[in-house]
């Protein structure tokens, strides 16, 4: 590949990873490219970069060891200056408080181990103290695509630094909607994890009890990606907890199986920005577009509970991250992160104890809340503020941007910011919501949602660089589920459904097997619900496409429900129309003497119906 081809290749993961393991670009060309890349920094994204000696060792290490095992192999990354990587120096945004770590963060070692290469650290909000990245001593972090406009923060330079296409992905960290904000200010993915399911060993805390590591990256196809590299329990993290099976997958729900809600027209908050506004009713408009059962709910314990985190005692913990050194060194922190954190002093332990009851009240609102939807859509952020706007009123216009992201890590929930369009010129971003461990589910449905969108809402970032065609990423986490395919009884509507609704079944798809099955009527022998037999047949016996729905069930009520299916009917392997393999019903041989050939109706609805005409 030579210089203009190597200057105009778009670094999104699918396609750099594929240029990379075909040998058409090495580790040390992708280096030497994102440093050119990087060029003088205008938008003081970057606090520190490797020198170019460092950084062209690591990619000839990597060459050495060749990609076999390396899912990320050769692919540059950038770490928010909050998150230690051995050889830089991790400020925090705060020059008088760093310190050179010996050693990767926890999360910067597995992605390291995967192939990837740390290219530096990036700036933020001091401490992590904001979601604007004007809080810097390194100076404000402007927007990628438009310098007068906030970049969002406290992980404001991991997002511009992809936003302009300089690496492959980035980490933030998410205590209040840090990793959130600033990638719908940039078009980009920002997924926050459920709580602990990113070590946060090598962090410096914002609050801890609350803090999780951000994934940043171009599409939702990518942050799985990295997400299944960065995932796994820590013994060394305190806060680390083990993933949980994410069960029903909504994100690839059949049309109208699965509800998104949104919150009640009174409580979606735009300050008066129409445009953001009419963007919202249009994001509204693409979740139905996908299939989704749009509903709407009531936020308002989601709301009170944002409010609980700065303006409750939770301030207090941010005061306890760094309270040796801001009691010693006060005046070395940024003016409006000191006053915010010092704040912290007052709050009584007996006021902690009023807001975490509280706060359990509010947990078990939103329990009951989410039984009304799978998940929740809401803007990322109300409206995009200038710089300007946004310096000379630091403490109010900051808050406005938490409205829709502040509750999320305290009520337990996972979140993907994701690209919704544009408001005006400038990027207009929506988050997808749901509880604890629908991670997986989330980025799914992500995935759908960027796949559908259109023009130049379909490019990554800054850059024209187009959406890549789909492709399949392994699921980081299992579902904890088994699909299984009916074709009569079972069916939605149809007198044996019940079976899979009471275990917890949802139905997930509508399609056809291959075009080499055959359907049958068995003879009920009196019993009070006619069965169908599905058997498949050689390629010239004169088979079809048969109407088939896949339901999903927990897999600790999967071997009861098999065990209620009568002979002559059992459990083998359907093969789909897409030609995917699942569950099914199979007929024994024996079960289709005196039974009638209804292929010819294309499923057993059809049939049924014609028997009532």
């Amino acid at each position: 590949m030579n210089a203009m081809e190597l200057q105009a290749l778009p670094f999104d993961i699918q396609t750099l990873s594929r240029a990379l393991q075909a040998g058409e670009v090495t580790p040390r060309d992708v280096v030497q490219e994102v440093l050119r890349r990087i060029g003088p920094d205008e938008q003081n994204a970057w606090i520190s970069v490797h020198d170019h000696h460092e950084l062209d060792r690591m990619a000839q290490d990597l060459m050495d060891q060749g990609p076999a095992d390396k899912p990320l192999y050769g692919l540059p990354f950038a770490v928010k200056d909050n998150i230690d990587v051995a050889g830089l120096t991790t400020t925090a945004a705060c020059p008088a408080f760093a310190y050179r770590p010996r050693h990767h963060a926890h999360v910067v070692q597995r992605l390291v181990d995967a192939g990837a290469i740390p290219i530096g650290k990036t700036n933020l909000d001091q401490f992590a103290t904001g979601l604007n990245g004007t809080r810097s001593p390194y100076g404000a972090c402007h927007n990628a695509w438009d310098p007068r406009y906030v970049s969002g923060g406290s992980s404001s330079g991991s997002a511009v630094a992809l936003a302009l296409g300089q690496v492959s992905f980035s980490l933030g960290t998410d205590t209040a909607g840090s990793g959130r904000v600033p990638a719908a200010f940039n078009h980009l993915v920002g997924l926050k994890p459920t709580c602990g399911l990113l070590s946060t060993t090598g962090v410096v805390p914002a609050c801890r009890s609350l803090d999780t590591v951000s994934i940043f990256a171009f599409t939702a196809q990518d942050a799985h990606r990295v997400y299944r590299v960065a995932l796994g329990e820590d013994p060394l993290d305190p806060y680390s907890r083990a993933f949980a099976a994410h069960g029903f997958d909504f994100g690839r729900a059949a049309p109208g199986e699965a509800r998104i809600g949104v919150p009640l027209a009174d409580q979606c908050e735009f300050l008066g920005d129409a445009a953001y506004a009419q963007a919202f009713a249009e994001a509204v408009e693409h979740a139905r577009g996908l299939g989704l059962a749009v509903v709407e709910v009531d936020i308002s314990p989601l709301l009170e509970a944002a409010r609980l985190l700065y303006g409750g005692p939770w301030v207090a913990e941010r005061y306890q991250a760094i309270r040796d050194f801001i009691d010693h060194q006060p005046d070395a922190v940024f003016p409006v992160t000191r006053d915010i954190t010092l704040s912290g002093r007052t709050p009584l332990a007996a006021d902690a104890f009023a807001a975490q009851y509280r706060l359990k009240a509010l947990q078990k609102e939103a329990v009951r809340l989410w039984q009304q939807m799978d998940v929740l859509l809401t803007p990322t952020a109300p409206h995009h503020p200038t710089l300007d706007e946004m310096l000379a009123e630091p403490i109010v216009r900051n808050t406005e941007l938490g409205l829709y992201t502040n509750y999320m890590n305290l009520l337990d929930c996972a979140a993907v910011a994701v690209p919704a369009g544009f408001a005006g010129e400038l990027p207009f971003g929506v988050t997808l919501a749901a509880p604890a461990h629908q991670d997986v589910p989330l980025l799914h449905l992500a995935d759908r949602w960027q796949a559908a969108l259109q023009g130049r809402a379909a490019t990554l970032g800054t850059t024209a660089w187009p959406m890549p065609e789909p492709e399949a990423v392994p699921s980081a986490v299992p579902s904890g589920q088994v699909r299984v395919a009916v074709c009569g009884a079972h069916l939605q509507g149809q007198p044996l459904n019940w079976q899979l609704t009471q275990r917890g079944g949802r139905r997930v798809l509508c399609t056809h097997t291959a075009p080499d099955y055959k359907l049958f009527a068995l003879d009920s022998g009196g019993a009070p619900v006619q069965r169908p037999g599905l058997v498949k047949v050689a390629p010239d016996a004169g088979g079809a496409a048969i109407e088939v729905e896949v339901w999903e069930l927990p897999v600790q009520h999967f071997g009861s429900f098999v065990a209620g299916i009568p002979a002559p009917l059992g459990i083998g392997t359907t093969v789909l129309a897409d030609g995917s393999k699942v569950p099914g019903f199979i007929c024994e041989p024996d079960g289709l003497r005196g039974a009638t050939d209804i292929t010819a109706y294309g499923g057993w609805r059809a049939w049924i119906q014609s028997r009532r005409s």
